[in-house]
């Protein structure tokens, strides 16, 4: 008796195990949970959440050391882009100083760039530039200072990045500009985060520290697509 019971059990296991197994397999695979699917999940690139407004307007210009500068020299990179001029009295310095802060973040980086756009070409020549840049100690091959035809620069501000700039006799310094950053990903396309009520911010806030610690933090997310 006690044969013939280990043998009904032994066939009972047997059924279940025929009937069971490949469903906790199917389990796991769809929960994600077999080896294969968790390398994936870590080595994998995920996309982040950060909204794309469109694609970057087309731009060649001048740079501090004399080259011409695309936007396709800034493929496959994540970068900032601000509008600026040399001698501005108010916004401008700290603005790039802030961007120097960003910058130093990300040093030896070499997906990473910036792209500082003078509204004053007249003035901001490539000599200017170069000297301004040494004022600031800048010397990360990625970030340039371009210069060129003034209508032209305010083509790509205005139209290409809805980003206002203009000349101004009336305020100090003679020229007016918005004060904020771009950022772009690899891929040429603008991005940004939402505000707290859910609306793309658009461009980022140059001049307080929540502005850049959110640039800088979005930076990151993107480096890693």
């Amino acid at each position: 008796m006690k044969n013939k019971s280990y043998i009904g059990i032994s066939l009972v296991i047997l059924v279940f195990g025929i009937w069971a197994v490949p469903k906790i397999i199917a389990s796991f695979n769809d929960n994600g949970i077999v080896k294969g699917d968790r390398l994936n999940v870590v080595t994998s690139k995920k996309e982040s959440n950060l909204i794309k407004i469109g694609a970057t307007p087309k731009f060649s210009l001048t740079d501090q050391n004399n080259n011409t500068i695309t936007n396709a020299d800034y493929d496959g990179k994540v970068y900032v882009l601000e509008f600026f001029f040399s001698t501005c009295p108010t916004i401008c310095p700290r603005m790039n100083a802030n961007l120097k802060e960003v910058q130093l973040q990300f040093k030896g980086v070499k997906n990473f760039g910036i792209a500082s756009i003078t509204i004053n070409p007249k003035n901001d020549t490539v000599e200017v530039l170069k000297q301004h840049a040494a004022e600031l100690e800048i010397t990360d091959e990625n970030w340039h200072f371009l210069t060129g035809d003034k209508d032209y620069i305010y083509e790509i501000a205005n139209k290409g990045f809805n980003m206002y700039a203009a000349q101004n006799d009336n305020v100090n310094g003679g020229f007016e500009h918005s004060g904020l950053f771009a950022l772009i990903d690899k891929n040429g396309t603008i991005r940004c985060r939402k505000d707290n009520f859910g609306n793309p911010i658009l461009y980022y806030d140059g001049l307080e520290k929540a502005g850049i610690k959110a640039l800088t933090e979005d930076i990151k997310l993107l480096l890693q697509e």
